[in-house]
């Protein structure tokens, strides 16, 4: 009797244990009866929330779902705009779970297979919007629109996986690397030949300062030349007045400084050798001997 009581009472607890499930915060969990999830009366499922809950013993399986908002940011996908032009969009996609029973029937309840079914789903409707759009159109100010609309798109197609589309978002955009490159040799290109045209004109305009500067030093020099000889005329003028002058007044003085002034240019370099006779007229006042 005592042996069939502990038995009795080793199945109460094993039937308690597995009566009893919980649910953690975060999560929301389905119950499986019989392989189908567990409904209420209005034939919608039912839906536990973090807590303790009860289930079928042995007969109820119990599925745990992330109630939480997930962020889906995969790889950068390429697309084609309106002018069939490549573009690189990397992207993300905020969503959550609305409808348990259908994500666990649709998505299988697996996370990974879900997100893989969204991104398609979420890629069909950014390829039609990049599709009907330029690359100014989506560069210059169109992306916020085009994001709405792919929300839109995105959030009517993951109805039937049970999951809510909450945004999304283009993070980035950016041509293949093979047409980067070759815009960037353009582009190079193109500075180059603007560089050289730059320095054409510079040197064009240097050259044309130069030879301007340098009529304007040669007209400087002229008038400078003209000027100089003016005044050395001028002063060549004044001096034969003041000779001439000089030797109205007094001939023989005259005659004696020009003497003077002829034997000191003469005489001025100790190395210079003059050959004359001694009775030349030159030496006239050295000799003391009176010009006639």
């Amino acid at each position: 009797m005592k042996n069939f009581s502990l038995v009795i009472l080793a199945l109460a607890v094993v039937l308690s244990f597995s009566a009893i499930f919980v649910v953690q915060e975060g999560e929301k969990a389905i119950v499986l009866l019989f392989s189908k999830v567990e409904k209420d009366s209005d034939d919608n499922a039912v839906v536990y929330g973090p807590g303790l809950h009860l289930k079928v013993p042995f007969f109820s399986q119990v599925r745990r779902l992330d109630a939480r908002i997930q962020t889906l940011d995969g790889e950068a996908d390429r697309f084609v705009t309106s002018e069939k032009k490549d573009l690189i969009v990397d992207s993300y996609v905020k969503w959550r779970i609305n409808d348990f029973s259908a994500f666990y029937l649709r998505a299988r309840g697996d996370k990974q297979y879900a997100e893989t079914l969204l991104k398609q789903k979420v890629n069909n409707g950014l390829r039609t919007n990049f599709g009907s759009r330029t690359i100014k159109e989506i560069v210059s100010g169109e992306r916020s629109e085009l994001m709405e609309e792919a929300l839109v798109q995105a959030s009517e197609s993951a109805q039937e996986l049970g999951i809510e589309v909450l945004d999304v978002r283009v993070k980035q955009i950016n041509l293949p690397q093979e047409v980067s490159s070759s815009i960037f040799q353009r582009m190079r290109a193109e500075r180059t030949a603007v560089a050289k045209e730059h320095r054409s004109e510079g040197q064009e305009k240097a050259e044309t300062i130069r030879a301007e500067v340098d009529r304007r030093v040669t007209v400087m020099l002229a008038d400078a030349e003209r000027n100089a000889r003016t005044v050395r005329g001028q002063g060549d003028a004044d001096a034969a007045a003041i000779y001439a002058n000089a030797y109205n007044k007094d001939a023989e003085f005259f005659g004696f400084m020009r003497s003077l002034e002829a034997y000191k240019n003469t005489f001025k370099d100790k190395q210079d050798v003059m050959v004359i006779s001694p009775d030349s007229d030159f030496f006239n006042y050295m000799k003391g001997t009176k010009v006639q």
